[in-house]
């Protein structure tokens, strides 16, 4: 049973001990919110119980509501809606909850996307252990956390300054995106599966999705475009 300690605000178990963080873990890939898991067991022991998990949109949603955690760990990308659909339903109706982004993204558009709709902060997953356990902790306790290269976007997005929307990129579906960037950024396919925990045959269905809507011919095509737009 916990209680609350009102001069503090913070939330206490009956022996006058800080309670465990409640945690909803949110990621389509099974393996990865296992490790997440395993993380947090490690680093923060009984100081963080993740009491859900999810694995697309409309899972999530469930689940949140259901558990009213006090962090939800959000990926961005994910079947049903995305992390900005989870927030779309969530804020608004538990708004005691706070989100912080985790994902293998860190494009401007992504990280301003799920701030602008209510997260409270955004790390990319090369994050460690204790990082996270420390975001976590953070955003429990009202801050706004992110990873060091992606604070710029946002206070670009609140001073007015972000780039107008790229109606090409628009065509991409957020998965083919973060294909792009591997692709640009030199990731052979393997790798790009590894990174993305996706088959070889997936990369490069993304990749000949991606060059016929942009109307390009190959990677190195690619890579300039991406290059061109400073999505590397």
């Amino acid at each position: 049973m916990r209680g609350t300690e009102a001069a503090a605000g913070v939330e206490v178990d009956d022996a006058g001990s800080p309670a465990a963080i409640r945690l909803v873990l949110v990621d389509d890939h099974r393996m990865f919110r296992t490790g997440v898991r395993a993380e947090l067991d490690e680093v923060a022991g009984a100081a963080v119980e993740v009491v859900g998990e999810a694995d697309d949109a409309p899972r999530a949603v469930a689940v949140i509501l259901a558990t009213r955690p006090q962090v939800v760990l959000l990926d961005v990308h994910l079947p049903g809606g995305g992390g900005l659909e989870v927030l779309k339903q969530c804020v608004a109706r538990a708004p005691e909850v706070r989100f912080l982004a985790l994902s293998v993204s860190d494009a401007a558009e992504d990280v301003i996307g799920v701030i602008r709709a209510g997260a409270r902060g955004y790390v990319t997953k090369s994050i460690t252990g204790a990082e996270l356990v420390d975001a976590v902790r953070r955003v429990a306790d009202g801050d706004a956390v992110f990873s060091p290269r992606l604070a710029g976007f946002v206070l670009d997005a609140f001073s007015g300054s972000v780039a107008p929307v790229d109606e090409e990129l628009d065509r991409l579906t957020a998965r083919e995106r973060e294909v792009l960037r591997l692709i640009a950024r030199g990731y052979a396919y393997k790798e790009i599966a590894r990174e993305l925990v996706i088959s070889v045959k997936t990369v490069e269905s993304h990749v000949s999705s991606v060059l016929r809507k942009l109307q390009l011919s190959n990677r190195h095509e690619l890579s300039r475009w991406a290059t061109a737009r400073r999505l590397v």
